[in-house]
């Protein structure tokens, strides 16, 4: 079966399919409801369950690196305690003892009940996160009680996985096994996708809009993915399999070929010297960005390091992230966006309403505000590990001035209060905006004094300005960033930048389109910053630039 999506990562991988679908109680405790039923059976099922989620957890424990600090065991150790809490197993247990109800749906009441309880004990935060752990609980336990795999199976994946979903968020693309992931199909979703920069970032072939393909191919089933066109094979004969075994061999060599270039400077044959950076989601993908030839990282994106959790990271946790992140680059620029959540990223503990229009909403930069402590935690732990290296604050969302003066007042008061407790830090710390929304690409002049640097966030920048939802797979051809009005932004912001003094990147997919660079550099850009899989080839656009 021969299938066209949209190619969103380049590259061809031949694997095994890898169908996931993210349960949670919630949908999947109806499975088992017929009345009446052996309640032996089922709490013996329970109990096959409980021990097995106690040895995956076991496990994943096991697997933590230390780098990664001590915050992610503690949490996994919580759920080890919770499973034992009779009010989740013990009450379930004792409703399929009772009532004669499924194993599924005793798991699903017990553990909505639950974390119903916990989620009200407003006087105790602490307590009143467990109510995440205790859903978290749910959703593995009904995982295995179905047969599912469900919501943990992603951090869990056989060698050579072609991961295929409905969708995958952030919080499903933060677990996934990096080390046996071959390549990733989504029905819906985009070239700016989170599957699909993350894919990027891991140098994975992925393809998306593929839609019905959960429902046209099995766990198991031959998978070759063509990231470069974005065809799919389900099945295919052994001809199209050898042919496509060349293709992917042509492939990697072409890449080796461009790797042999990575430390020839990133210059212009006109002179013009661009910093090339890498977009990353976590220390552990700066290795691969030096390896690409990064220059320095444009964007750390933050965001990850608040998802599949309970509650959000503290100073110390994400001080030990940011320090490492530093040191690994020395004296290489470090830009860090401050907490970009909101929009299609939602963290159910930090409770924020429903909104119509999330995209439109409380996200990024606003949430900062509405949420100051969260908001001074993180900036009290990059101005710490700033000591260690050349850190950039970049915030996120910005549309006037007013953001920039209110934002700089909170690294004031930050500032105070690591002096009063004297603790080291850096008050040279450059702090810079994306420019994403029209508003302020419109009065960049206005913004450019306020700040070191700008960075051009494309992503969000051509959807707000098109009115088209970037995550929409059936309006991709409406979604294009080389429309005139798009285009035009990009070079009034650069050209505000310049008449202030202070450099220009982007940090947007855009910058790693090989149609784009010419122009990016023909309006003058000063740096690209791209997923890590386009560096090399990025390097070889603007090197052979005239």
């Amino acid at each position: 079966m021969d299938m066209q999506g949209i190619p969103v990562s380049a590259g061809i991988a031949i694997g095994k399919a890898f169908l996931y679908e993210s349960v949670t109680p919630a949908s999947s405790g109806s499975k088992r409801t017929a009345l009446p039923v052996d309640s032996e059976t089922e709490r013996n099922r329970l109990e096959r369950a409980v021990a097995e989620a106690e040895r995956q957890l076991t496990e994943l424990i096991g697997r933590i690196p230390a780098a990664d600090g001590k915050q992610e065991a503690d949490i996994l150790n919580t759920q080890k305690y919770l499973l034992k809490d009779p009010e989740i197993t013990g009450a379930a247990d004792k409703a399929i003892k009772e009532r004669y109800i499924s194993a599924e749906q005793a798991v699903t009441e017990a553990v909505k009940e639950t974390a119903a309880v916990f989620s009200e004990m407003d006087d105790d935060p602490y307590l009143k996160e467990r109510s995440g752990d205790i859903e978290d609980i749910g959703r593995r336990l009904i995982s295995i009680l179905t047969g599912s795999g469900g919501a943990c199976s992603l951090a869990e994946l056989p060698p050579d996985s072609v991961v295929i979903a409905e969708t995958l968020g952030p919080s499903d693309t933060a677990q996934l096994d990096r080390t046996h992931a071959a390549a990733i199909i989504t029905e819906h979703g985009g070239p700016t996708s989170h599957a699909a920069i993350l894919a990027r970032t891991m140098e994975l072939p992925a393809v998306a809009g593929l839609q019905r393909i959960s429902s046209l191919a099995s766990d198991g089933d031959t998978i070759i993915v063509d990231g470069c066109t974005g065809r799919v094979f389900v099945n295919p004969e052994a001809s199209v399999v050898e042919e496509y075994m060349r293709k992917a061999a042509a492939y990697a060599e072409r890449k080796r070929e461009l790797r042999k270039n990575i430390h020839v400077p990133c210059r212009t044959k006109s002179g013009k010297n661009i910093l090339l950076a890498a977009n990353i989601g976590s220390p552990a993908d700066i290795d691969r960005a030096l390896e690409n030839g990064a220059e320095g990282v444009g964007l750390f994106r933050t965001e990850f390091l608040y998802l599949d959790r309970s509650a959000p990271p503290g100073e110390e946790e994400q001080y030990r992230i940011y320090r490492t992140a530093a040191e690994k680059m020395g004296t290489r620029p470090l830009v860090v966006r401050t907490l970009d959540i909101g929009g299609d990223k939602e963290i159910p503990y930090l409770h924020l309403p429903k909104e119509d229009n999330p995209f439109l909403g409380t996200r990024a930069i606003r949430l900062c505000f509405i949420q100051p402590e969260l908001f001074k935690t993180q900036l009290r732990a990059l101005l710490r590990a700033a000591v260690y290296g050349n850190i950039k604050i970049m915030f996120p969302m910005v549309s006037s001035a007013d953001d920039i003066l209110t934002a700089k007042r909170f690294i004031a008061e930050c500032a105070q209060e690591l002096t009063a407790e004297n603790k080291q830090y850096n008050a040279d710390a450059e702090t810079g905006i994306m420019i994403e929304i029209p508003a302020a690409a419109i009065i960049a002049e206005e913004l450019a004094p306020l700040c070191s640097f700008f960075s051009i966030g494309t992503n969000d920048l051509t959807q707000y300005t098109l009115a088209v939802d970037r995550t929409n797979e059936s309006l991709a051809s409406l979604y294009n960033p080389f429309h005139p009005a798009v285009l035009a932004l990009i070079r009034r912001t650069i050209e505000a930048a310049h008449k202030a003094g202070i450099p220009c990147a982007m940090c947007g997919e855009f910058a790693g389109n090989p149609e784009a660079v010419p122009q990016l550099l023909k309006y003058g850009l000063d740096e690209f910053s791209v997923s890590v899989s386009v560096l090399p080839e990025t390097r070889r656009l603007i090197t052979e630039a005239d």
